[in-house]
């Protein structure tokens, strides 16, 4: 338990104290958010506001995780190491695509292609790895190994592993568009995961992957962080994350899923970006086919702006149900713990 509260409160501590560091040193080199002109009118007032906020939120999980391995009982494992690697390495494609923004001081950065170039590499080098120096599980799980009974092979597997880690850094990506929106829904998705590899910890009879203590300390590190960085993103916001944030948050949500073997738990887990998610689906969908629009504006934050709700009621309402989803994966992973009669 200590190791957990260390990773957590030390990424918080950094995340705190370094965010306005950053806001200042981006401040002095003049390293400004461009507003998306398509977007709500009332957002043009946030232009210039300090981007790649990100780059706190990483460093502050990295230092945390690092930090509780100095308590006894806090082992480093290859599950947790890649896991840390692959949030860097997410953050490092959005920092690129966030430096070219501001740099050309416009709401464009990495092409699309590049982009996907970039996080390829990276799902393809966390799957690689994954498989052979994490001992990692190649069956499609739920809440636990054999909750299906589908083994995919190393191949369909590495396949269905980068899909997940895409969807997710898209998913947080098109969230991330209100003041602490994002980085609050984190929070919550992150404290999911700290249950769920704690709770393995506690009953190995049940959950057979190796280590879980480290796993949870990269959880607990990631949700500290983003609390940490929320007190300054928070509306009005003084910094966004950016691109640099939202796709190694994404990336840790689904290194995690994968690593825990609750891939398929996921979805519920992060349900606040998965609606975010369809909602733009539906919206291209319905233009495209039926050349009319559902909402007013996608991603559905956006659309409940433009229908008159102050932006700080969009953001805490959809808090309240990133919550709620989080509730609701916690209780279908405890009624599968109870379904294999292993209480005690």
């Amino acid at each position: 338990m200590i190791p957990l509260l260390l990773a957590a409160g030390l990424a918080f501590v950094v995340a705190l104290v370094g965010t306005p560091l950053l806001i200042r040193w981006l401040r002095a080199h003049g390293i400004g958010q461009p507003i998306r002109e398509d977007g709500p009118q009332g957002h043009f007032t946030k232009t210039g506001t300090p981007t790649m906020g990100g780059v706190i939120i990483v460093v502050g999980a990295a230092f945390g995780y690092l930090a509780a391995h100095l308590q006894e009982g806090a082992v480093f494992t290859w599950a947790g190491i890649l896991t840390v690697m692959a949030i860097a390495g997410a953050g490092f494609v959005g920092l690129l695509d966030d430096w070219i923004k501001v740099t050309r001081a416009r709401n464009l950065g990495l092409t699309k292609r590049t982009k996907l170039a970039g996080l390829l590499i990276v799902a393809g080098l966390y799957c690689v790895l994954s498989l052979r120096l994490a001992a990692m599980s190649t069956e499609l799980s739920f809440t636990r190994l054999d909750t299906t009974g589908i083994d995919l092979g190393p191949v369909l597997w590495s396949v269905w592993a980068v899909l997940l880690i895409l969807a997710t850094t898209n998913a947080v990506n098109l969230t991330d568009g209100l003041d602490g929106l994002a980085a609050g829904s984190s929070t919550f998705s992150f404290s999911a995961f700290v249950v769920i590899a704690f709770w393995a910890l506690r009953h190995p009879e049940v959950y057979t992957y190796t280590q879980p203590l480290d796993l949870a300390l990269v959880a607990a590190a990631m949700m500290g962080a983003c609390a940490g960085f929320l007190w300054w993103n928070a509306a009005p916001a003084r910094i966004f994350m950016g691109d640099t944030g939202s796709l190694a948050i994404g990336a840790g949500l689904a290194t995690l899923a994968l690593a825990t073997n609750t891939q398929l738990l996921l979805p519920i887990i992060g349900g606040l970006f998965v609606v975010e998610t369809l909602s733009v689906i539906v919206q291209v969908g319905s233009f495209r086919l039926l050349h009319r629009r559902v909402f007013r504006m996608a991603p559905i934050h956006h659309h409940f702006e433009l229908i008159g709700w102050p932006e700080t009621t969009v953001i805490v309402r959809f808090w309240i149900l990133a919550g709620m989803f989080t509730a609701l994966a916690m209780g279908v992973y405890y009624a599968d713990y109870l379904s294999t009669g292993a209480v005690g």
